[in-house]
């Protein structure tokens, strides 16, 4: 219950002394609860779960130091008798999450303060522990050995989707849960749609193809880009390449705790400028990885977070040229104490298709 205890350490400063958590997210994280319905009501010494009839058999045995509380009304009605039970004089609750329709309801149940708070539970997300560590390390390793599977996979002819299909097939074949979002598989022109997610275009002979996928594995995600060629690229193709992967490559040796994202951001940004790409380059450099597939901090000119091992983050420049292509190569990393660590472990040299 340590990650419980934390977020009760924060309920001074808030202003409350009780906190309902309904994002599914942070719901996990903590009770690890996997179901889809429920609600976690903390108090300053009490833990409760709160979900209907269907799941109160894998809340009790899933949520270890909780309290099972089935309602049969509303979850307002039930929490509304625990702040009565517990002499709560404010309630916290997560504002990103809640509807305004229940918290009509909330305000309506209740006759003390209701506060909105963002934050509580993804602040100390950012942070993973060792178990958390090596249950990322598993989702990167099937992504990775994806990759493998689907470079002897891919021809000309083929559809987007049928390598879509194929990928999301292998991964779960290894051991995931399913895709960790809506993969991009992204071949010739498409490639300059940084979320280009599969379509039914043909795959054809000559072309830059953008995987962007991940696996979930025990709740956790994992999330890779590789480029490969079908085919000889053009030479453009090919320069444009070699940029994305050593600002990729200057971007993992150099990030390091004590720099905040922009910084590690400019790693990559200011050499893919220096080749003569400014502009193309249009979105972050990465982003936090965890339960969620985009989670705090961000990597990008605009963030102020500053790096500390046990952050969990994607490495991943691109250049997108409209009309003709693009590249994009990526990595998930965790900072440690003197650098990073990467998760993700797959070769990221130009690789054609069939001829591995």
């Amino acid at each position: 219950m340590k990650r419980v205890d934390n977020v009760r350490k924060q309920f001074q400063s808030l202003g409350i002394d009780a906190f309902i958590v309904e994002s599914e997210a942070n719901r996990r994280y903590l009770s690890h609860f996997t179901g889809s319905a429920g609600v976690v009501f903390l108090t300053e010494s009490e833990s409760y779960f709160i979900t209907d009839f269907r799941y109160v058999e894998q809340a009790t045995s899933q949520c270890v130091g909780y309290t099972i509380v089935e309602h049969k009304g509303s979850v307002a009605t039930e929490i509304q008798e625990l702040v009565k039970k517990h002499n709560v004089k404010a309630v916290g609750f997560e504002k990103s999450y809640t509807t305004f329709e229940k918290y009509e309801l909330y305000k309506h149940e209740h006759s003390i303060p209701l506060v909105p708070l963002s934050g509580v539970v993804e602040s100390l997300r950012q942070f993973k522990d060792e178990e958390e560590i090596v249950t990322m390390k598993k989702a990167a390793a099937i992504a990775d050995e994806a990759y493998a599977h689907i470079l002897n996979y891919i021809k000309p002819g083929m559809r987007e989707k049928e390598v879509r299909d194929e990928l999301e097939f292998k991964m779960r074949q290894l051991g995931a849960d399913g895709s960790s979002f809506d993969m991009i598989v992204a071949s010739g022109a498409r490639g300059a749609l940084p979320h280009g997610v599969a379509s039914d275009k043909v795959i054809e002979e000559g072309e830059l193809v953008t995987l962007d996928f991940g696996a979930i594995y025990e709740g956790y995600c994992s999330d890779i880009t590789r480029t490969l060629a079908v085919g000889e690229p053009s030479e453009q193709m090919k320069k444009v390449f070699d940029t994305v992967l050593q600002a990729q490559l200057k971007g993992v040796e150099q990030i390091k705790p004590g720099m905040t994202g922009q910084e590690a951001d400019d790693i990559c940004r200011s050499y893919i400028y220096e080749q003569g790409y400014e502009g193309k380059f249009g979105h972050g450099l990465g982003h936090g990885l965890g339960i969620e597939v985009h989670e705090e901090p961000r990597l990008s000119p605009k963030g102020n977070v500053v790096l500390q091992p046990g952050m969990v983050v994607t490495v991943e420049p691109g250049v997108y040229l409209p009309g003709i292509g693009g590249v994009r190569i990526e990595d998930d990393i965790v900072i440690t104490e003197t650098g990073n660590e990467r998760l993700t472990t797959s070769d990221k040299t130009l690789k054609y298709a069939g001829q591995n």
